[in-house]
C-alpha cells in the first residue's frame, strides 16, 4: 500500500510537465504541484503541525484548497474538510470535536466575511492556534501566500514524509449522524486511494482524459472520485469553484473535457439552463450519475442532450472513502435506470437481514460491504463506530437494496431517516434540534418525500406555541442563521399536533401517511 504522496510522485515522474489542474487562469503540472506542497508542507511544520494533527480547510473548489489538502497528507497532518455553506453552529461543533489545531480559510465569499467571522469566533474554538487566510485575514493571522514564499527545511521536511503510513488520516469529512450531531468519517490514505483506483480501473479513465470537478472537495464524490481518481490515472482536472450550470458548460466546450460527473440535481440544472444547446458537448465520453438509481426520465433526458456520452451510475457513501459500486461500462441504458451497478476492485458485499443474517437472491436487506476502501470509523464516537464499522471489516451502509444473480444491486430505501436533498446528504433531527430551538416553537419532525428536482426534499411539521403565528418565510430566515443552505427544508406545515406512540415518540410512519394523502405528493 502507497500514500498519497507516493501517489503523487508516480505522475511526477511519469509526467513532470503535464497539467494535472486547472483553476481558470491558474494551472499546476504535477511537478509544479509537488514543489509548491513541499514547500507549504515545511511552512506547517514551522508553524508546529506535525504528524497526527488536524488542520482544516475551508474554501471553494480551487487550488489552493488541494495544495492544502496535499501539503498536510505529505507530513501525516489529517485535513478536516469544510464547507463555506457551513455556519456558526457546524462550524463551532465540526471545529472543536475534530480537535482542529490549525484553520486554511478563504477570507470571505459573495455574502460571508470569515476573515471577520472567525476573528469574533476564536474563543468559541479553543484548539485552533493558527489561523491561515487565502486573501486579507486579521491581526495576528498567517498569510497563505506568505507561508508559500517559504524556502522549503528539506530535511525535516523529508524525514516527516518517511514516517507517513497508509493507515494515517487523509481527511476528515462530516456526514450526517443518527443523534443529531454530525459524525468525523475517519479517510485513511489507504481507503480513498484504494476507493479511487477501483474506480479508475473499473471506469478505465486514461491519462489523456480531462475531468470537470465540480463536485465539492469536502465530499467524497469531489476528492476521491473526481480529484484522486484523475491523480491516479495521471489525467487533468478541471476546477469548478461553484456549480453553475454557466460555469460548467463553458468549461467542458473550453477544455474539450472527456468526464463529468454530478448527483441528478446538477444534471436537471444543466439540462434545463437556456443556452445548453449552444454548447459543443461532443467531447465528453463519460457522464457519471451519483446517487441511488437513476430515474428513467432522467437518463433519457441526458441521452437525448448528450447522445455521444456514455451514462454510468455510482453508489458511495464517505464511510466507503469513495466508490465502491459503479455501472459496468457495458450497461444499457435499462441496467442504469434499474440499479447502482456491481462491486468494484476486490472490494465485497453482502445483503443482511435485521439479524446480520445473509438474505437469498432478490430479497432485500441491509447493503454490507468489505474492502480497503472502509474508512477507519468515526472521529470520536465509539458508539457509532460500532453500530457501523464491525470488527471484522464489513461497513454497514444503512441502505437497504436488492442482489440479482448477476451481482447488480439494486436500491430500495434507506434504513436510516437521512435524506438526500440536491445530493447532500441531511438528517431530519439536526433539523429538528434548530427548529425546536426557535422560542415560537413548541415541537417538529421532518421526513424526507420524493421530488422532481431535488430528488427529495425536507418536509417538516411544525407545531407552534399557544396563540403563535409564524410565517413559511420567517421560519426559512431563522434557519439561514442557523444552517447550512443546502439543510434548508423546503415545506413547512403547521399543524395542531403531531402523531405520538404511547411510549411519547414522534411516528414518522403516520407522518409519511399523512403526506401521501396530500396533494403534494402527486404533484
Amino acid at each position: 500500500m502507497v500514500t498519497i504522496n507516493e501517489t503523487l510522485l508516480s505522475a511526477v515522474n511519469t509526467y513532470p510537465d503535464k497539467v494535472f489542474l486547472q483553476d481558470g487562469s491558474k494551472s499546476l503540472t504535477y511537478k509544479q504541484l509537488d514543489e509548491v506542497t513541499d514547500r507549504l508542507a515545511s511552512a506547517f511544520l514551522e508553524e508546529g503541525l506535525t504528524r497526527g494533527d488536524h488542520i482544516a480547510i475551508l474554501a471553494l473548489n480551487q487550488i489552493e484548497w488541494l495544495i492544502s489538502y496535499f501539503a498536510a497528507a505529505k507530513i501525516g497532518v489529517g485535513a478536516v474538510a469544510l464547507s463555506v455553506r457551513y455556519r456558526a453552529p457546524e462550524l463551532e461543533y465540526m471545529i472543536n470535536h475534530s480537535e482542529v489545531k490549525a484553520i486554511v480559510s478563504i477570507d470571505k465569499i459573495p455574502d460571508f466575511n470569515f476573515s471577520d467571522f472567525f476573528l469574533d469566533f476564536q474563543s468559541k474554538i479553543p484548539s485552533v492556534e493558527k489561523y491561515i487566510f487565502i486573501g486579507e485575514g486579521f491581526e495576528g493571522s498567517s498569510s497563505y501566500s506568505e507561508l508559500l514564499e517559504r524556502n522549503p527545511n528539506n530535511e525535516k521536511l523529508n524525514a516527516c514524509k518517511k514516517e507517513v503510513d497508509p493507515e494515517d488520516l487523509a481527511i476528515m469529512i462530516y456526514t450526517s449522524g443518527t443523534t443529531g450531531k454530525p459524525k468525523g468519517s475517519m479517510i485513511t490514505h489507504r481507503s480513498i486511494l484504494a476507493s479511487a483506483r477501483a474506480q479508475v480501473n473499473h471506469f478505465q479513465v486514461r491519462e489523456d482524459d480531462i475531468t470537470i470537478q465540480c463536485l465539492p472537495l469536502n465530499h467524497v464524490g469531489g476528492i476521491t472520485c473526481q480529484v484522486t481518481v484523475t491523480l491516479i490515472s495521471k489525467g487533468t482536472a478541471i476546477l469548478i469553484p461553484e456549480f453553475r450550470p454557466e460555469y460548467v458548460l463553458t468549461a467542458i466546450q473550453a477544455h474539450k473535457a472527456t468526464i463529468f460527473g454530478g448527483v441528478p440535481t446538477m444534471y436537471l440544472m444543466l439540462l434545463s439552463y437556456n443556452d445548453f444547446f449552444r454548447y459543443d458537448l461532443s467531447s465528453l465520453r463519460i457522464s457519471v450519475v451519483g446517487g441511488s438509481n437513476v430515474e428513467p426520465a432522467l437518463c433519457n433526458e441526458i441521452m437525448r442532450k448528450i447522445p455521444n456520452t456514455e451514462l454510468l451510475g455510482l453508489y458511495g457513501l464517505s464511510e466507503s472513502s469513495g466508490a465502491c459500486i459503479l455501472s459496468r461500462t457495458t450497461d444499457s441504458i435499462e441496467k442504469v435506470q434499474t440499479t447502482l451497478g456491481v462491486l468494484i476492485g476486490d472490494f465485497i458485499a453482502k445483503i443482511v437481514d435485521e439479524n446480520q443474517q445473509e438474505v437469498g437472491i432478490g430479497e432485500m436487506g441491509e447493503l454490507v460491504v468489505k474492502g480497503d476502501c472502509v474508512a477507519k470509523g468515526y472521529y470520536r464516537d465509539v458508539e457509532s463506530t460500532k453500530e457501523a464499522f464491525a470488527e471484522d471489516g464489513w461497513l454497514y451502509t444503512g441502505d437497504l437494496v436488492t442482489i440479482d444473480a448477476e451481482g447488480y444491486i439494486s436500491f430500495k430505501g434507506r434504513k436510516k431517516e437521512v435524506y438526500i436533498q440536491g445530493g447532500f446528504n441531511v438528517l431530519p433531527v439536526e433539523i429538528e434540534n434548530v427548529l425546536t430551538m426557535h422560542p415560537d416553537i413548541s415541537n417538529a419532525a421532518g421526513i424526507g418525500v420524493p421530488h422532481s428536482f431535488y430528488g427529495e426534499i425536507g418536509r417538516y411539521y411544525i407545531v407552534l406555541n399557544v396563540g403563535i403565528e409564524l410565517t413559511e418565510a420567517e421560519l426559512i430566515a431563522y434557519c439561514r442563521e442557523h444552517l447550512a443552505d443546502y439543510k434548508i427544508p423546503k415545506q413547512f406545515v403547521f399543524v395542531d399536533e403531531l402523531p405520538m406512540t404511547p411510549a411519547g415518540k414522534i411516528q414518522k410512519s403516520k407522518l409519511k401517511e399523512m403526506y401521501l394523502t396530500t396533494s403534494d405528493s402527486r404533484n
